[in-house]
C-alpha cells in the first residue's frame, strides 16, 4: 500500500518501471483522440467538475487508460469523495501510475500519469479513506471503463 511519502519520494525520485511503453508523437495522439480526451490526456486539462457520470457509478470492474489500454484502477478502490473527479484509494498494481511534482496554478501537487503513455490522468491527494489514506483524483475522460 502506497503512502503519502512513498507517493513525494516517487515524485521527487523516480518512479517504478513500466511492463512497456507506449510513445507517439502528438500529431498521432490527435488522430487517435478526440479533442476533449486529447486536451486532457496530452495536454494536462482537467474536465468541469460533476462533468461526468462515472463520478456516481460504482459498478464491479475495472478502469484502463484511454490512450493506451493500462489497467489503473479497479471499482473495488473507488469512492465517493464529493470532489467532482473519479476518486479511488490506489492504482491496481504500484506501477500502472507514475507521480510527477505539479507546481502549477500556484499549488503544490503530485500529478499521475499513465506509466506507459505518459498521459494526464489527475493528482493524488493526502485526503483519502483509509487505508492508504490517498485519493486519486481522476479525469473520467482519460479513463476507459473495462
Amino acid at each position: 500500500m502506497l503512502k503519502w511519502k512513498d507517493i513525494l519520494n516517487f515524485a521527487q525520485t523516480g518512479n517504478p518501471e513500466p511492463a512497456y511503453k507506449v510513445e507517439k508523437s502528438p500529431e498521432q495522439w490527435r488522430t487517435e483522440l478526440n479533442e476533449e480526451v486529447y486536451y486532457i490526456t496530452r495536454k494536462k486539462g482537467t474536465e468541469r467538475p460533476f462533468s461526468s457520470a462515472s463520478c456516481s457509478l460504482f459498478e464491479p470492474g475495472e478502469y484502463a487508460c484511454v490512450c493506451c489500454n493500462n489497467l489503473l484502477f479497479d471499482a473495488r478502490e473507488k469512492f465517493e469523495s464529493g470532489s467532482g473527479w473519479p476518486s479511488f484509494t490506489q492504482p491496481v498494481q504500484k506501477n500502472a501510475i507514475a507521480y510527477v511534482e505539479d507546481c502549477s496554478a500556484g499549488m503544490q501537487r503530485i500529478e499521475i500519469i499513465c506509466n506507459v503513455c505518459d498521459a494526464h490522468l489527475g493528482h493524488v491527494f493526502p485526503d483519502g479513506p483509509p487505508p492508504s489514506g490517498l485519493r486519486y483524483c481522476v479525469n473520467a475522460l482519460s479513463m476507459a471503463k473495462l
